[in-house]
């Protein structure tokens, strides 16, 4: 990551509890890297009709073009009326799927960093990859502090409804989340069974529990010193109780049912320090559930999958994709 993408990021994410979004721009066919990615499949609506909670006047989609590079997307997005899953689909399958989870504070989506790059690279090793546009909590949704996990669940259930349709093991499904992202996949590997919507088809009978999941510079506690203090607002609201704050701490929330879980962070991030990520294997070892964790000296905040070799992070997808190997996910 570029230090002027790493900077502008980190002032956005610093103050998005209580500054607006700049003025957007619309960008054109999506690019992850140098290349356009030739792979996608159709968009999936999640709800029919509107989301639940839907307020009088919906958001209006906005596109801020971070990328001063004609051929390389780097946008980040808000104004999510419609959530849906946008599919991208490997050339050969090994029968996973993986839903990414884009962070950026519950304020926007980083969609190219955290959803069309990870999709590069994951289908490169033969997974089936559902980008999710969730909706922000604070834009007008009635119970905020679940919009993002229902979407989520939504998701899940969507996915292993249509397995068939993209040669997918409805057995074999993990969600990988970044940053806030990471709260979502979190959240979504333990409070999978919670009652957050009501049903709305024949697909909401599915489990919702991720098969594996995956927390890349998580944000965990929202109640903890070392908290995100805007993914938290962003979520909960200003002010919010500490029961409430309490409820959203992922630490808190992991049972014996929660699937795996693969963990990695910077020493040296600066936005979501790692003792997040510290809080959360805590957690699983105490619960005695299968984690792993891979703290690194370098790579900050928000690197995604675009470290270059010198920095020890740049290990964390094939660290990732070895996990899920381990655990029966992925067989590429």
């Amino acid at each position: 990551m570029s230090d002027q993408t790493s900077t502008s990021r980190r002032a956005l994410l610093g103050g998005i509890a209580a500054a607006g979004m700049a003025a957007a721009v619309s960008s054109g066919k999506a690019m992850a890297g140098p290349t356009a990615i030739t792979y996608s499949g159709p968009t999936i609506t999640l709800w029919p009709g509107k989301a639940p909670g839907a307020p009088a006047k919906l958001p209006i989609r906005k596109v801020q073009q971070q990328s001063k590079d004609a051929a390389f997307d780097d946008r980040w997005i808000t104004g999510i009326a419609a959530p849906s899953l946008e599919v991208r689909q490997p050339a050969y399958r090994d029968g996973s799927a993986v839903i990414l989870l884009p962070g950026g504070g519950y304020g926007f989506l980083s969609w190219d960093n955290e959803g069309e790059e990870q999709a590069r690279w994951l289908t490169a090793r033969g997974v089936t990859c559902f980008i999710l546009s969730y909706r922000l909590p604070g834009e007008g949704w009635a119970k905020r502090e679940t919009v993002p996990l229902q979407d989520a669940q939504r998701a899940v259930r969507l996915v292993r409804a249509r397995a068939a349709e993209f040669g997918i093991d409805p057995k074999r499904v993990a969600v990988l989340g970044f940053s806030a992202g990471g709260h979502l996949a979190g959240s979504i590997a333990t409070r999978f069974g919670e009652d957050v919507y009501t049903p709305v088809d024949k697909a909401d009978a599915l489990s919702a529990r991720p098969d594996l999941a995956g927390m890349i510079y998580p944000v965990v506690s929202l109640s903890q010193s070392f908290t995100h203090g805007g993914s938290r607002d962003n979520l909960l609201g200003e002010n919010a109780s500490e029961a409430l704050r309490h409820a959203g701490s992922v630490e808190n929330r992991v049972t014996a049912e929660t699937p795996p879980v693969f963990l990695t962070a910077s020493s040296d991030d600066g936005l979501v320090p790692i003792g997040n990520s510290l809080a959360m294997y805590g957690a699983m070892l105490v619960r005695q559930r299968p984690a792993e964790f891979h703290g690194f000296d370098k790579g900050g905040h928000g690197f995604g999958a675009r470290l270059g070799r010198d920095t020890p992070a740049h290990a964390w997808p094939d660290l990732f994709h070895a996990y899920g190997r381990r655990h029966g996910i992925f067989t590429a």
